[in-house]
């Protein structure tokens, strides 16, 4: 038995008289309102309406259990209204996920311009290269970078992730420039602790030849290899928009352009939902358009 309706169906009863009418309001026939009212009774073990052939009326139970259903079901509008309201403009908490690099340099100046027209959303940005899974930890969305694979979650293409081979004026001018992979062999490189030295430097290219390498300088955060590359350290190879401002002002050269790994596409990666929260739909729509700005 749908409770909710019964005892909508019960109301509807006590207000207009009888089952006929009551029935021409919730658009049923007046059989199913006298079952709807039956069950409630056989539910509760008490008669809540006394019928006679020629009027009806309440019982003691019918008139308590009349008013507390009136409140119930006022409660279950003021909740729907709540819903109704969120859904209507973007509010609450959202939970983020995202690469270190592409979050900080691409996803947190969004939030920013995001927070600024919608001031009631609250942001939650964890950056960690791990792959979360969004339900089991109750994250909204995560940003993915390279191929999904199979994944029972919505997926919509965002931008592509190139990397950028560049060093200082400064260090060339010590050091020459490199002309082909096979060069790095006289260099000093800076490399990500979570390269192997089998993926370390692997080039568009070189994949059967792979140029014997040396790394003087590894660290765990993209950043820090920036900052030395910027202090003349070595050759980096590091996301382009980590770099893009260096490059632009000249404080760092890009080289071996040809070289450069294959860029791997990034995807906005979200819940199935019929009809999901507008302060979910809204900041990605806010990505989906701004994202490629951001990087520029």
């Amino acid at each position: 038995m749908d409770r909710l309706r019964a005892m909508e169906t019960f109301i509807a009863v006590v207000e207009t008289g009888n089952f006929t009418e009551s029935a021409q309001r919730l658009e049923m026939s007046a059989v199913m309102v006298g079952k709807y009212v039956r069950q409630l009774e056989e539910l509760l073990g008490a008669r809540l309406l006394e019928r006679t052939t020629r009027r009806q009326g309440l019982t003691d139970a019918g008139r308590v259990f009349y008013e507390d259903s009136k409140r119930a079901l006022e409660y279950v509008r003021m909740a729907e209204t709540s819903i109704e309201r969120l859904r209507a403009s973007p509010s609450g908490t959202l939970r983020i996920s995202a690469p270190i690099t592409f979050g900080s340099c691409v996803v947190a100046p969004l939030v920013a311009t995001f927070q600024r027209a919608h001031p009631l959303v609250r942001i939650e940005l964890e950056l960690s290269n791990r792959v979360v899974d969004l339900i089991d930890e109750g994250f909204d969305m995560a940003i993915r970078i390279g191929e999904l694979g199979d994944v029972d979650l919505i997926a919509k293409p965002l931008t592509v992730y190139r990397m950028a081979i560049c060093a200082s004026p400064d260090y060339l001018a010590h050091h020459g420039t490199p002309q082909s992979p096979h060069d790095l062999a006289n260099h000093r490189l800076l490399s990500h602790t979570v390269w192997n030295s089998r993926d370390a430097w692997r080039l568009r290219g070189c994949e059967e030849v792979q140029p014997p390498i040396e790394q003087f300088f590894t660290c765990n955060d993209g950043n820090g290899l920036r900052m030395a590359a910027l202090a003349s350290a070595g050759l980096l190879m590091q996301p382009e928009i980590l770099v893009a401002q260096d490059l632009a002002s000249g404080a760092l050269v890009s080289l071996l352009q040809a070289y450069v790994p294959e860029p791997r596409p990034v995807h906005v990666v979200y819940r199935q939902d019929r009809r999901p929260l507008p302060k979910l739909t809204r900041f990605i729509e806010h990505l989906l358009a701004h994202a490629k700005e951001q990087e520029a």
